[in-house]
């Protein structure tokens, strides 16, 4: 196999299971592949190719030995840069923090290590991942795959490029408010923020009660084997789920009838006509595959103020000695938003968060209805470098103009977006499924079903 670019997980396993190529072959062609991508690109803040080498090597001599660990054992993959990774710097997207390396790894990449994964390095992350847009100021703009002059989205952006690209089969980012989605959509991928607590989280998140870590991949069934791996209980996380996911069985097993609620603007959002007919037309297509859907006008009342008081005050507060000693190191736009944060007093945050805890029922009485809503994953398609926001949403912050994606980060429920189409100029388009709480095989359920029917993971592959 010359050429490893856009081989699915399953097929670079299957590969290296066979041996017809090894893990260092392998990890060696990806490199090179980093080389010419990367200055188009921008999608890594560290790389550290020796460990990656080590990493390699001991895959090949478990194959060799016939000890090989799993799927994901000899097969190259990042971390987001808001994630621990012992010995490599975390500097969430910025120049405030020291670039002195960690020295413990988080859960999620404790168990991809264990499962033999090949860590190359961190990838790109907005400023604290408090932008829904593809650069920070310590690492400059991260391109889109599909049109090097637009944003991939974030803060998940290196690495949802990489992934999109071809270089790596599947990627790990972060979701505190869409930040896995917003970018699976805008670069054509399945991304997935399981149920809250479903991958553990440690060290805390700055944004503790909305954090959420999971995969990004070209199809939901790597996503599933992904999710399988880093999914599960951690006593450091005391949020964190019992048991573990075998989200490949909501795929394999027979599929069952879902009541679907179709909701195109959730009731608040400004979509732009095309993607709102590219999410009809998988809609329509989606109603054919033996379910039930049902177009519902207003779902809810836009809660972007109690997201908006939970996410950046807990940034606000992690950075409250920058903000007020240091201000000029910080993303200007980043910065606006946190002043305004902790301007709250304390009597207002309190409220907003008995609010949330009322929107979460509202939506726990809606689910009982339906299996899955679905929803745009965002009122736009891909947009220029270099806006905070897109053209017609200047009324909107750095995160609130994704209107469909913070919603079920209060509510902590499962949620993905998968691509179902193309705008004119080429850029993909996401639609949004959001699953009951702790029923994530519903949504891989349907994502496989779609897949099926129109062949997705074989079309969306950029000209990069």
């Amino acid at each position: 196999m010359s050429d490893f670019l856009f081989k699915s997980l399953e097929e670079l396993s299957d590969g290296l299971a066979d041996k017809a190529f090894s893990a260092s072959e392998l990890l060696e062609h990806t490199i090179a592949q980093y080389a010419r991508l990367e200055p188009r690109l921008n999608m890594f803040s560290h790389v550290d190719f020796e460990a990656a080498r080590i990493s390699a090597k001991a895959s090949d001599d478990r194959i060799r030995l016939g000890e090989r660990i799993g799927v994901l054992d000899g097969i190259p993959t990042s971390v987001k840069d808001l994630i621990a990774v012992k010995d490599m710097p975390q500097r969430f997207g910025s120049r405030a923090v020291s670039d002195k390396p960690v020295a413990e790894d988080a859960p999620s990449v404790e168990r991809l290590r264990r499962a033999g994964a090949v860590i190359l390095g961190k990838s790109t992350t907005s400023e604290f991942g408090c932008k829904a847009v593809g650069d920070s100021p310590l690492t400059g703009i991260t391109r889109n795959p599909w049109n090097t002059d637009k944003t991939p989205g974030g803060s998940s952006c290196g690495a949802a490029a990489m992934v999109a690209a071809g270089l790596v089969p599947y990627a790990i980012g972060t979701d505190g408010g869409g930040s896995i989605r917003i970018p699976a959509s805008l670069c054509g991928l399945f991304g997935i923020k399981a149920q809250f607590g479903r991958v553990p989280v440690f060290p805390t998140s700055a944004t503790p009660t909305l954090a959420h870590v999971g995969p990004l991949a070209r199809n939901a069934a790597d996503a599933a084997t992904v999710l399988s791996v880093i999914a599960g209980f951690d006593r450091r996380d005391p949020a964190s789920v019992q048991g573990g996911l075998s989200c490949l069985d909501s795929i394999r097993q027979t599929p069952r009838r879902l009541r679907i609620a179709w909701s195109p603007t959730l009731g608040y959002g400004r979509v732009d006509p095309e993607v709102a007919e590219i999410t009809q037309k998988a809609v329509a297509l989606i109603a054919g595959l033996d379910t039930e859907v049902e177009q519902v006008a207003h779902v809810m009342d836009d809660p972007v103020d109690l997201w908006t008081a939970e996410f950046y005050a807990g940034v606000g507060t992690k950075l409250r000695q920058t903000v007020l000693d240091t201000p000029a190191m910080l993303d200007p736009a980043v910065l606006a938003v946190l002043h305004s944060a902790l301007s709250q007093d304390m009597q207002s945050y309190y409220r907003k968060v008995f609010d949330r805890y009322a929107f979460r029922e509202t939506m726990r009485q809606f689910f009982s209805r339906f299996d899955l809503l679905l929803t745009p994953t965002l009122p736009v398609a891909a947009f220029d470098v270099g806006r905070d926001v897109p053209p017609g949403h200047e009324d909107k912050n750095i995160v609130s103009w994704a209107s469909f994606t913070y919603p079920f980060n209060l509510t902590g429920q499962p949620a993905a977006s998968m691509p179902v189409g193309m705008t004119k100029h080429g850029l993909p388009v996401g639609l949004q499924i959001v699953a009951p709480s702790h029923d994530e095989a519903a949504i891989f359920d349907l994502a496989a079903r779609y897949e099926r029917a129109t062949r997705t993971s074989q079309v969306f592959r950029p000209p990069v």
